[in-house]
């Protein structure tokens, strides 16, 4: 089968050998995939001499076998999820999948736009829902959320999760004109700039702490912004680590709770609850299909290739993306 790996740090166009379900595996034929930051970062971190690895965490896609002990789908479905990166990449044509990290597909959508929503999803639900322990009942309806890093994969599943699941003000940053206003179409109250004074900007707003920071981009530059602007007894989530030590005794003194997400760590580590990706996966479907959330697809960038990966992957690395981008066929 097709594949695109990656040696040297080069992505390049390969065949391999088909895979086989075993286990609670499914074989998926992959229809769509879309390319996050996470795959920039594998990437170029792969060790010289090493054996061609194949990227890519997030896909869409139709059963074409399943294992012996696989019971929650049957040849034939059709399905969206992230994978696991301890295991090979979805950039291929068949690709194996534990049944427990895989969601039904979004039947109002075609592979192109389910394939976006699948990494941003999990990694937003958690950090909101898990991590953050924000009710999704409406139970914290009222409360404010800075999502700092609005217009990416991950903020703009996060906005729209926040607003109709748990009633949030939320606050979401983004740098310019055409992402300030993505941001503010997915349900965002107010935008600000992340380049400026996150604190006087939110002042202006007559809001003077947020309970909720959600630090999407980069952790050293944001720190001490969001320590100046969090609630006493705030709580902050951050799904990028840190390049230094952080300086926590900043948080002393208001009790804030900082809190990681990372949404590999339960198929990662196998965790008791890895089903969860799996629950939260097919609710965020049948929320698409209730037209209670969009997807976020920014842009397709053609059939599923060395070639067309490097642009995405070079797209990403300059950060200048709204949205997601998609992959479509071979």
């Amino acid at each position: 089968m097709k594949a695109i790996a990656v040696s040297n740090t080069a992505l390049q166009d390969v065949e391999i050998a088909v895979p086989a379900a075993t286990g609670r595996d499914l074989l998926v034929k992959i229809e769509a995939i879309s390319v996050n930051p996470i795959d920039t970062k594998v990437r170029a971190g792969e060790a010289a001499g090493a054996a061609p690895r194949v990227l890519g965490w997030d896909a869409a896609g139709t059963v074409t076998a399943v294992g012996p002990d696989a019971t929650l789908f049957k040849v034939g479905d059709t399905v969206y999820y992230a994978g696991s990166i301890v295991r090979p990449g979805a950039n291929s044509e068949f690709h194996l999948v534990d049944e427990r990290i895989v969601g039904r597909k979004p039947a109002s959508l075609d592979f192109d736009h389910a394939a976006a929503l699948p990494l941003t999803s999990i990694t937003a639900w958690e950090a909101l829902f898990d991590r953050l322990a924000i009710r999704r009942d409406g139970g914290d309806a009222g409360k404010s959320v800075l999502i700092i890093g609005g217009a990416g994969g991950v903020g703009s599943i996060a906005i729209q999760l926040a607003k109709q699941l748990a009633g949030l003000k939320v606050i979401a940053t983004a740098s310019r004109p055409e992402s300030a206003q993505w941001v503010r179409e997915l349900g965002a109250d107010h935008v600000i700039d992340h380049n400026g004074d996150m604190a006087a900007q939110l002042l202006a707003l007559d809001v003077n702490a947020v309970d909720y920071v959600m630090c999407l981009s980069d952790t050293d530059p944001h720190f001490d912004a969001i320590a100046q602007v969090i609630a006493p007894q705030g709580k902050v989530v951050s799904i990028v680590h840190n390049t230094a030590p952080l300086d926590m005794d900043k948080l002393f003194a208001k009790s804030v709770t900082w809190v990681w997400e990372m949404m590999f760590a339960r198929s990662m580590f196998g965790t008791p609850d890895v089903i969860e990706q799996h629950k939260l996966l097919n609710e965020v479907a049948a929320l698409i299909d209730a037209g209670k959330l969009k997807t976020t697809l920014g842009e397709v960038y053609g059939k599923i290739s060395a070639a067309n990966l490097r642009r995405a992957h070079e797209a990403l690395e300059g950060r200048r993306t709204i949205g997601k981008i998609v992959l479509s066929g071979f």
